[in-house]
């Protein structure tokens, strides 16, 4: 069986979306937590079994492409799916007391941390990836009920052009010693 040990490039970039049009695209699905390992092996969309170990600190994102063949037009790529994501919003306390804005950031923080919830703090929002049913964090939530914060639900792929790689690790990463976020060759990907 081959080993895939690098990305070649990425379905979103001008060059492989002109590319892609005159190729099939043979999709390897993964879920959040198997994007974050450098090896795995896994069955695309058409039954093929793809071995991929990836270099040390590479990244897998959606729309990686592992594997091009132009002679019979197909391309082999990984499509991503990321979980949904709460995001809290805290902007409104911007115009408020520094006490009212310790005691509220406390307050949330004691309710997610009580529920043992990962969490981001970017600017004024605090993002917490579902590691629960979604009615059960809207529940915790509306329970709580925070004064000034506001919050939603975001799918994840929305969400991760505004985090940096060890955000995203903590967002959407595994546990365990396979599961360290790698960053990889050099298109241009938003974060």
């Amino acid at each position: 069986m081959k080993i895939y040990t690098e990305i070649i490039g990425n379905l979103q970039t001008p060059e492989w979306v002109k590319k892609s049009q005159n190729s099939e695209i043979e999709y390897i699905d993964l879920d959040q937590w198997t994007a974050q390992k450098s090896r795995f092996v896994v069955s695309s969309d058409h039954a093929n079994e793809y071995a991929v170990a990836l270099k040390r600190h590479s990244q897998m994102l959606d729309g990686d492409i592992i594997e091009y063949l132009p002679e019979q037009h197909k391309i082999v790529a990984i499509r991503i799916r990321l979980n949904d994501v709460l995001v809290a919003d805290l902007s409104a306390l911007a115009r408020e007391k520094p006490e009212t804005i310790i005691h509220i950031s406390v307050e949330l923080g004691h309710a997610i941390g009580n529920q043992h919830w990962p969490a981001v703090v970017k600017g004024t929002k605090v993002y917490v990836p579902l590691t629960v049913d979604k009615n059960v964090m809207d529940s915790v939530m509306r329970t709580h009920h925070i004064e000034n914060v506001t919050y939603s639900f975001q799918p994840g792929s929305e969400v991760i052009p505004y985090l940096a790689p060890h955000e995203i690790r903590r967002l959407f990463g595994g546990t365990g010693p396979d599961s360290d976020v790698h960053h990889h060759y050099e298109h241009a990907h938003a974060h």
